[in-house]
């Protein structure tokens, strides 16, 4: 398998940005890898994402997640919605020292523009108690239309550091 991912695009946040937009997504692979490793948010709140078509972000409101919330110090949860103006990829992650989010993120159908784009999302947060959860889960924006990249952000708030690296899964 060596040799199997193929970088397409990477940000490395150094300083405060609002968002973090990576493109590049064609139809020469099927299925595209998002890494994000170490993303901090500069207020409390969660991380999100879009599609980008034409390496803008869409805000329609055609967003549905689900997902499930892993919790190192109380029981799991849920986190569903449906028609919203973003995938919500983390829960609340903040300012507070060694605050941190990683993701390993698939992406399909994002090259065809006759189906859905879909994705699945494995997060690893740490927050300021020093305890890890997890977030695990996927979701589909419900619009048939080719999308080129995707776009991360945080509601209220800029991203102050991370890595976002864009890969393509060789066929």
């Amino acid at each position: 398998m060596a040799g199997s991912l193929i970088k397409i695009d990477e940000e490395i946040v150094t300083a405060a940005v609002a968002s973090v937009t990576l493109t590049g997504i064609d139809n020469t692979y099927d299925v595209y890898m998002v890494r994000i490793n170490n993303a901090v948010p500069t207020v409390d709140n969660t991380m999100n994402m879009r599609t980008t078509t034409s390496g803008v972000a869409d805000s329609d409101s055609q967003y549905d997640v689900a997902s499930k919330i892993l919790k190192a110090n109380t029981s799991f949860a849920n986190d569903t919605n449906t028609n919203g103006t973003q995938w919500k990829i983390a829960s609340t992650v903040g300012t507070d020292t060694n605050e941190q989010t990683n993701h390993i993120i698939y992406l399909f159908n994002f090259n065809n523009a006759s189906e859905y784009s879909f994705f699945t999302n494995e997060n690893t947060k740490l927050n300021a108690s020093a305890v890890l959860e997890g977030f695990q889960g996927g979701g589909v924006h419900t619009v048939a239309e080719a999308n080129d990249g995707v776009n991360f952000f945080v509601v209220g708030g800029n991203i102050e550091a991370g890595t976002f690296t864009l890969y393509g899964l060789a066929k």
